[in-house]
């Protein structure tokens, strides 16, 4: 009987107390641990989710006003500053704050429309998941935005040179009238096309450039081929903008004759482009880049026909390959060795 009983059970040790103390010890500092690494969790969940909300609020904000189609312009803002760099120096710190109130100027002209449009957006089956109709931008949201994009605008042009900063309110104007054009004139298309016009001249203001040909041709090239380009764009909403009694040249001369209109537009925009070559003078390069962008308009205009408007999206999607190829072989005529 006594053989059966284990002598390890009245280990005099095991009744001290130690041993307890040392399981509730252990037992604790796994339960601090555990909270720790739990609020740790906790912790870096939260981060994830700031930046992800972050990220996400950034990305709504650049599909709200096309960050993307900033290519339009700013290239041709680059091309006016390089031309006028030729009577002087390339001033770096000038080209990056060209960048960013070509950006903000942008910005604020698209934030704007979107707030003058929202109503008929939400009407129009094309625009109606943009983000104020959605709901995913509220109002106040985007008139603080239309405002801090106007501020840097105006802060990068005061940057820049007392005669961008004293132009900078009359910029601005251009830009948020072309939003409203529509309500009263035909002549819609133009005055977008008057918008990015600006761009060019404000970057031969920005160099310090003086009486030229250069600025003028540039810009009057853009004005040309952005009101061309944004005929063919207006087509796709002619039947909507008679209902709602919204005035364009798509709606005033019909789909046929628009895009005649709009193709005259674009071989104009080119011979003014080709005329700058024996203004700066550029020489051969750049009239080869001339030829690109005439080879990419003609692309263009061949996507739309009046009876099948079906590509009109992608034929507007080109435009943003002209303004690079432009720049680039500007620069290359400009300081290339040929």
């Amino acid at each position: 009987m006594w053989k059966n009983i284990s002598w390890g059970a009245f280990n005099p040790r095991r009744f001290d107390g130690s041993n307890s103390r040392q399981s509730q010890s252990s037992v604790i500092g796994r339960t601090i641990e555990t909270e720790t690494e739990t609020e740790t969790a906790d912790s870096d969940q939260r981060l994830m989710t700031g930046d992800y909300v972050f990220l996400d609020r950034l990305q709504t904000y650049a599909s709200f006003v096309r960050f993307s189609h900033s290519v339009f312009a700013l290239p041709f803002a680059l091309a006016g500053a390089l031309l006028a760099a030729q009577h002087g120096p390339v001033r770096w710190m000038a080209l990056v704050w060209i960048v960013v109130a070509m950006v903000g100027a942008r910005s604020a002209a698209m934030g704007f429309n979107r707030l003058v449009d929202a109503r008929i957006d939400a009407l129009n089956p094309r625009t109606a998941n943009r983000e104020l109709p959605r709901g995913v931008l509220d109002r106040r949201e985007a008139i603080a935005f239309v405002i801090a994009a106007s501020v840097i605008f105006v802060y990068a042009s005061s940057r820049l040179n007392p005669v961008c900063l004293a132009l900078s309110p009359l910029a601005l104007t251009i830009v948020f009238w072309y939003s409203l054009a529509k309500r009263y004139t035909t002549w819609t298309q133009l005055f977008l096309g008057l918008a990015l016009a600006v761009a060019p001249v404000g970057g031969w203001l920005a160099f310090g450039g003086g009486a030229g040909w250069e600025p003028w041709l540039l810009a009057l090239a853009i004005g040309l081929w952005v009101g061309g380009f944004d005929v063919l764009y207006a087509c796709q909403d002619l039947e909507f903008d008679r209902e709602h009694r919204l005035r364009s040249i798509p709606v005033r001369f019909g789909v046929r004759t628009s895009l005649t209109i709009s193709r005259v537009m674009h071989v104009m925009a080119v011979v003014c482009l080709a005329a700058l070559a024996f203004v700066a003078p550029l020489g051969i390069v750049y009239l080869a880049g001339v030829s690109g962008v005439a080879a990419l308009l003609v692309y263009e205009q061949s996507l739309v026909r009046a009876d099948d408007l079906s590509q009109v999206k992608r034929a507007f999607d080109l435009n943003g390959y002209v303004g690079i190829l432009y720049l680039l072989l500007l620069v290359a005529a400009l300081y290339g060795r040929f």
